[in-house]
């Protein structure tokens, strides 16, 4: 009868294991995507983003730049790439058509949900961390 209560623990653990994808750590999302080009601190004074034409640009003074308010749509539709004017640099790749994970569904102002991919939703948030 010790059979049962061993498989149950071992059943748990692997659902656990299984069910539940690694959580995305915003600081070292935007350290793998975006600070080659952005810096670590999102000023865009890295030497290769400084050498693109244009060059990429300071993320810290977005919200700045729009009346105090941060702009996630605009940054997440930039990053994932569905809206980017000509003034992008062709360098900026499109994250949107990689696999940015699982989706995780954000309210929006009117009460109903938009499904918003884990990995753009982490790098707009630390995006907005970096405002000044």
């Amino acid at each position: 009868m010790r059979f049962f209560p061993v498989l149950a623990v071992l059943a748990t653990a692997l659902l656990a294991g299984c069910d539940r994808e690694a959580e995305i750590s915003p600081r070292a999302a935007f350290m793998e995507d975006c600070s080659g080009c952005h810096g670590a601190t999102g000023t865009g004074s890295r030497a290769l983003g400084l050498a693109l034409d244009p060059p990429a640009p300071d993320l810290t003074g977005l919200a700045a730049r729009n009346g105090g308010v941060f702009p996630r749509n605009y940054v997440m539709s930039t990053i994932d790439g569905l809206s980017r004017g000509a003034h992008f640099s062709p360098a900026m790749p499109e994250f949107g058509a990689s696999d940015m994970g699982d989706t995780t569904i954000v309210e929006n102002p009117d009460g109903t949900g938009t499904p918003v991919p884990a990995r753009l939703l982490a790098l707009a948030d630390y995006v907005e961390s970096l405002q000044d």
